[in-house]
């Protein structure tokens, strides 16, 4: 085998390497990608108890309760399906019903979602684009909000 005959399999072998590497990776991940999964999502995968997935959407109006010791619970809503959150911590600034969630956490036994981490929208004007996606293709989409939900295109300042 000449030189140029080795380094052209050495090379060849590291690629090989290297695609088996992303394969298994990207496998790995393939449920993970997605940044959250809507309320009807949750409920139509049908996620095991204790796997840790994210859910975005809308409070729904009238399902916060506070309980003692930073207990809160609330629904988060896509128009269509609707889960039960609960969560033990302070809630961001900008928490409020009606208004865009993302929540961190696990399904327990009973089908209630855990989550030990709660995003809030960052002004009145903003939600993730992904929640408007899930929002719109459920159907709840108000067309007068279309810039408080991330779709309008900006204008530029002259």
């Amino acid at each position: 085998m000449s030189r140029k005959q080795r380094r052209l399999s050495l090379i060849g072998a590291a690629l090989a390497v290297l695609a088996v590497a992303f394969a298994l990776v990207l496998f790995a991940l393939k449920d993970s990608i997605v940044f959250f999964n809507s309320p009807t999502e949750l409920v139509e995968k049908q996620i095991k108890p204790g796997q840790r997935v994210r859910i975005g959407g809308l409070v729904k109006e009238g399902s916060v309760t506070r309980g003692n010791d930073l207990a809160v619970r609330f629904e988060v809503t896509d128009g269509k399906s609707t889960v039960s959150v609960a969560y033990r911590g302070l809630l961001p600034d900008l928490f409020r019903e009606g208004q865009g969630v993302v929540a961190e956490g696990a399904l327990d036994a009973e089908g209630k979602f855990e989550a030990d981490s709660v995003l809030a929208k960052h002004d009145e004007t903003y939600m993730p684009r992904e929640v408007a996606d899930a929002l719109k293709k459920q159907g709840h989409w108000m067309q007068d909000h279309q810039t408080r939900f991330g779709s309008a295109p900006r204008e530029r300042p002259q």
